[in-house]
């Protein structure tokens, strides 16, 4: 069972290269590909109010990693590691147009000792559970800078019952924020030139973005060992989001990323081993879980809002 493919065990489409033309951006470029794969659980907040939180769902990682022939995890020694620290502010229209329309428009900067230590990042990005529709969707900035570009698969939990999975495919674009050599970057109709594809979702008298919800988010990140399955590693690691105001956990998110050039080259064995941890993660730690949301969703509802979006 592919994972990068596959929702709730249906497969989202035909792949685009069964086609005889490969499908092109406006500019003639080919759509772009998956990438990465990325499992993700969101945990209550109960557990995190200090490291120890961190700790103990490491070791549920490796109780359910010796549960799943082929794969290991080597966990890393979290006493002698310094959490990263980054602020994310989520920006939208007063009606949440983005998110209702599947974009998410955030800026994240890096803090070390309390002090900014990098360019705040532009993180844009295009997130619907139909993989062909999200690669059609063209998140390339215009602007004269460097930016990356992100194609990722994440599976997540079915937002009733733990046992299964569903799938999002996030489109992203990631760009610093210095590069948007406008007098006000957070003026709609700038945010209108340097992203197109969100050109048809702005009004021509309409002004700047807002902070959804009024909310910072402080983004609290350990990295805690390294998943092995026998021919394709990935990283672990716990985000924690509080509010900025108080501290306020708002909840966690455990995660594992993989990259692969074509997915057609990632073995059959692995993809099921895989598959297999991420069910075994949600049975053993099923108390922690948070169903039926993700990070950005939370966000978004934190003052009883209930946006239209297809997460």
């Amino acid at each position: 069972m592919d994972l990068t493919t596959k929702t709730q065990g249906t497969v989202n489409g035909s792949p685009e290269a069964s086609t005889e033309k490969p499908l092109t951006y406006a500019d003639g470029n080919p759509h772009d590909k998956v990438q990465f794969f990325d499992a993700k659980l969101i945990l209550k907040p109960d557990f995190f109010d200090s490291v120890r939180g961190f700790r103990m769902f490491s070791d549920i990682v490796g109780e359910a990693t010796a549960m799943v022939k082929g794969a290991t995890y080597a966990p890393f020694d979290l006493a002698t590691m310094r959490p990263r620290i980054r602020e994310v502010r989520f920006l939208d229209t007063p009606d949440f147009r983005l998110y209702n329309n599947s974009f998410i428009l955030r800026l994240r900067t890096a803090y070390q000792d309390g002090f900014p230590i990098s360019d705040p990042e532009v993180v844009f990005k295009f997130r619907h559970p139909d993989m062909n529709k999200a690669a059609a969707v063209d998140v390339r900035p215009k602007i004269a800078g460097p930016y990356r570009v992100k194609f990722k698969s994440e599976a997540l939990p079915l937002k009733e019952r733990i046992g299964g999975y569903r799938l999002l495919f996030s489109h992203n674009s990631i760009f610093p924020v210095s590069s948007v050599r406008e007098a006000d970057p957070l003026n709609l109709q700038t945010i209108a030139r340097v992203l197109p594809a969100v050109a048809g979702l702005v009004g021509t008298a309409e002004a700047r973005v807002e902070l959804v919800n009024s909310t910072l988010v402080e983004e609290v990140l350990m990295d805690l060992g390294t998943l092995d399955f026998k021919g394709r590693t990935a990283k672990a690691n716990i985000s924690l989001w509080r509010t900025l105001a108080d501290h306020k956990v708002i909840c966690g998110e455990f995660a594992y990323q993989a990259k692969f050039d074509r997915r057609e080259d990632v073995d059959e064995k692995i993809r099921l081993r895989v598959e297999e941890l991420f069910i075994r993660l949600q049975q053993v730690a099923t108390g922690w879980l948070y169903l039926g949301t993700t990070k950005t969703g939370l966000v978004y509802r934190m003052k009883g809002n209930a946006p239209q979006s297809h997460e």
